[in-house]
């Protein structure tokens, strides 16, 4: 039913799929057997989040092993890797991550509530969030906190709604154009996030 309700929504929008649809196309015969797996569309949509986190942090933990034995002091773009790097690498090998991303990859760009507590909730990544989190946080010591928290804040958004792009398109994730998107915003992820701090900024947050 996860990855029937992924399809779905993928296709047209959670706002516009039913239950009666998830169940019908999961092939079960009656919508009891959504409610007993997972109580209502509320649960089953919580069920495929924890489950694709999960994937993410795994793959994200061996990214960061292999990051660990080969660079002690891995630069800032390498650390920008581990923020892409996991999801983009799970949707290239799996269509129905392809399609969860699809369906799911722009809600941190849109939602009114700030896209660093909604990364950050359930756990926060786990372990490897957080190591993640402290690497990144180390090659940025120009930033202060609340500096670094708003860019963070912007990268966030920037990540979800170039996955969610790339997802549309009809080689998601595959070939040398796929590769050249990953490129790219890594370097606009450098980018934001080292930019020097402008004399406008400054004098606005003097003010504020």
């Amino acid at each position: 039913m996860m990855r029937a309700a992924e399809k779905l929504i993928a296709a047209k929008g959670v706002e516009n799929i039913s239950i009666r649809e998830i169940v019908t196309n999961a092939g079960q015969k009656n919508e009891s057997a959504l409610q007993y797996h997972f109580k209502n569309l509320s649960g089953l949509l919580k069920a495929i989040h924890e489950e694709r986190s999960a994937q993410v942090q795994a793959e994200r933990a061996s990214m960061l092993t292999t990051l660990k034995e080969n660079t002690p002091s891995p630069s800032l773009r390498e650390v920008c890797s581990l923020m892409v790097g996991p999801t983009f690498t799970l949707a290239r090998n799996d269509v129905s991550f392809r399609r969860y991303v699809k369906a799911f990859g722009h809600q941190l760009a849109i939602s009114e509530v700030s896209p660093l507590k909604m990364a950050t909730q359930g756990g926060a990544g786990g372990s490897s969030g957080h190591q993640l989190s402290q690497l990144l946080r180390d090659t940025l010591p120009q930033c202060d906190d609340e500096t670094y928290r708003r860019r963070l804040e912007a990268a966030i958004t920037l990540c979800s709604a170039s996955m969610y792009q790339q997802a549309t398109k009809t080689n998601a994730f595959r070939g040398q154009q796929s590769d050249l998107f990953l490129n790219h915003l890594l370097d606009a992820l450098v980018g934001l996030l080292s930019a020097p701090v402008s004399s406008e900024t400054l004098s606005l947050t003097e003010q504020s």
